[in-house]
């Protein structure tokens, strides 16, 4: 098995100390936030390109990697790169040294935040591109196309023409695309990045699970929009961003789930779920919280409500324990089933429950998650089929995803679906939380 370029337990220290750190937000905008959060991308940027990205080059026999960018359409990794101003056509230029270094030019860009950085050898000219890449030859050059993964397919078809057009021959018919190394050199986390994604995550816990209190939600008075559009003003409150749109804060009954982020206003009795992501330094988390509206008299959610939940608890319980490193993610995943069934579970199709009360009916989707809420890397997710095929290797961040539908009396047995999701990093040991999870219903009074 691969080595991570990391130590992860100095990844899993530097993770929970960003917790420890009481870091339910980002430091006040202050004037020097901005550079604080410039610092740390900095930081992260340095480790990438040391540390991750000769190994990510290697391993794909790249010897080039061309990111083409122009004014009006920036790439994904515009931001991972270090931004920087593009006014008409740009280059970022990376070549695998024979010393085990990853030289780094920037060609038609510049600007305080991208030079001053000071992780780039070169600053040139867009025009010099040709003389540039003939002078060091490469044989493979990777550049952003892909089937499968939109963060990695930034190259337009005009850009990709225009680029076949400067270079010429024989480098034009050297490109290639590089979706496996954009994913690895993305997913391949430093301690640095664990650590700040563990913050994200952190801020949007603390979000969701005051969205579900008394603080925002007043039952026969607040809409499920109210509250979406509450998390969407904390976000702009505190500079922060997500890869999702309105938050979904939704009611699920006896017949699913009945409105979300809509006008429909919460009333006691209420089972509501949220289901969101925070955007901070470059990482965008994806997690879950449930809720229930107490009616007059309760103290806590009625048993078969209760009940299931527990249930998808232990689907969770099977999940943490099953999944490990592995050749690919198709494997983990095939195990980590295995496991579930052997609990005695019943595997359904998305949103597919049977109609036995015996049995609790199981769906999981544990998807790569990081620099976008589904993100680069190995995914086990039904919906992520190539990512499957991938290695799941230590440092991966993922989120484990999981709906459990259980019979609930008081509903004339119709099932319960419960949602359950938050982030985690996969390390030599297996899955390992970055902040504190959902272990219960929140319950409004």
């Amino acid at each position: 098995m691969r080595r991570p370029p990391i130590g992860l337990a100095a990844a899993g220290l530097l993770a929970g100390a960003a917790c420890l750190a009481g870091a339910l937000a980002p430091a006040p905008l202050d004037g020097q936030e901005a550079r604080r959060r410039w610092e740390r991308m900095c930081q992260i940027r340095a480790e990438k390109f040391d540390l991750v990205l000769p190994k990510a080059m290697a391993d794909n026999d790249l010897e080039m990697w061309i990111v083409v960018m122009r004014e009006g359409l920036l790439d994904p990794m515009w931001e991972a790169l270090g931004r920087g101003y593009v006014g008409d056509w740009a280059y970022w230029v990376f070549t695998a040294g024979d010393d085990g270094r990853v030289e780094r030019a920037v060609l038609g860009a510049g600007g305080y935040m991208l030079e001053q950085c000071g992780v780039y050898d070169h600053f040139g000219s867009a025009a010099s591109l040709r003389a540039y890449v003939a002078e060091r030859d490469p044989e493979r050059i990777g550049v952003n196309i892909a089937e499968s993964i939109g963060g990695a397919d930034g190259l337009s078809h005009t850009s990709y023409l225009h680029l076949q057009e400067v270079l010429g021959a024989p480098y034009r018919d050297r490109l290639a695309s590089a979706e496996r190394f954009v994913s690895d050199f993305r997913a391949t986390r430093t301690a640095t990045e664990i650590a700040a994604f563990a913050e994200a995550g952190e801020i949007s816990r603390e979000i969701a699970e005051r969205a579900f209190s008394n603080e925002v939600i007043r039952p026969g008075v607040t809409a499920l929009e109210d509250v979406a559009w509450w998390m969407w003003d904390q976000l702009l409150e505190r500079g922060l961003e997500s890869s999702f749109d309105m938050p979904s804060v939704y009611i699920t009954g006896p017949g699913g789930i009945e409105a979300s982020s809509s006008d429909r206003i919460i009333q006691r009795g209420d089972l509501l779920m949220i289901d969101w992501g925070v955007g901070f330094l470059d990482f965008y988390t994806d997690m879950k919280r449930v809720a229930y509206v107490l009616r007059e008299g309760e103290t806590e959610a009625p048993p078969g409500i209760q009940h299931a939940f527990d249930r998808a608890m232990a689907v969770r319980d099977v999940m943490k324990a099953s999944i490990k490193p592995a050749p690919t993610a198709q494997a983990a995943l095939d195990a980590t089933w295995a496991a579930i069934k052997a609990a005695g579970f019943n595997r359904i199709e998305f949103n597919q429950p049977t109609n036995d009360p015996a049995v609790t009916d199981v769906v999981i989707g544990p998807h790569s998650v990081g620099n976008w809420g589904h993100g680069f890397g190995p995914s086990l997710a039904f919906f992520n089929p190539t990512r499957r095929t991938y290695e799941l290797r230590p440092s991966t961040l993922i989120s484990v995803e999981l709906f459990a539908y259980t019979a609930n009396p008081e509903w004339d047995n119709a099932k319960v679906r419960i949602p359950l999701e938050d982030d985690a990093v996969v390390t030599e040991r297996g899955v390992e939380w970055l902040y504190p999870v959902t272990r219960r219903i929140l319950l409004i009074r």
